[in-house]
């Protein structure tokens, strides 16, 4: 890496972010990454102690992470990572840095598999939302987008599908605990309340 790689990949990703997504992605849009997942990412990695060049990487796996979406949702990951493996060299990133973002990318897809701290901190990051206030509005967001891929589901079915996650889910860092933990607990009693009002608690 030099100096310059981290501003040219970030800024690549934000013109792809801002001119490539289809424009009915209304949870992964460019707000997600630029809005959401970064400045999590960021805030996690300072209450983990990650500096320098290990926060410029983390950065810059949480600015592509979702890339894939620009082609298509199924398997972004997978399409993520290689347009990290593709475009970075190019910055400047040398292979085992190139690596080292893929595995982090590749960490995101659902069940998430961390290995390392990086990992973990993006991995908590693209979840934040679980644990925010917003995250009832963020998850009927969800559920228009991927009403839009076929994937209908009634208000019970719904909530209770995202009352499981919820309750299977657990951050991996120490600082992501901290900060959401209790702020997910309110979202699960607010989750089995409606479901309760649906008559299926």
């Amino acid at each position: 890496m030099n100096p310059n790689s981290f501003e040219q990949a970030k800024q690549y990703a934000i013109h792809r972010l801002e001119n490539e997504l289809p424009s009915n992605l209304v949870y992964h849009n460019v707000s997600h990454t630029r809005d959401e997942v970064v400045p999590a990412t960021a805030r996690l990695a300072g209450m983990e102690g990650l500096r320098d060049k290990s926060l410029s990487l983390l950065l810059t796996a949480a600015w592509f992470h979702d890339l894939g979406y620009t082609e298509q949702p199924l398997h972004h990951e997978l399409i993520s990572a290689r347009i990290a493996l593709q475009i970075l060299p190019g910055f400047g990133y040398n292979a085992e840095e190139v690596e080292t973002i893929r595995w982090a990318i590749l960490a995101t897809a659902l069940p998430q598999s961390p290995t390392t701290l990086l990992e973990e901190i993006l991995v908590d990051a693209d979840l934040d939302v679980l644990g925010r206030d917003d995250f009832s509005k963020r998850s009927n967001d969800l559920r228009r987008e991927l009403a839009l891929f076929g994937k209908v589901s009634a208000d019970a079915e719904w909530h209770a599908s995202q009352l499981k996650f919820l309750e299977s889910h657990s951050y991996f860092t120490t600082s992501a605990h901290v900060l959401r933990d209790a702020g997910k607990q309110k979202n699960t009693a607010d989750l089995k309340r409606i479901l309760k009002e649906l008559g299926m608690g």
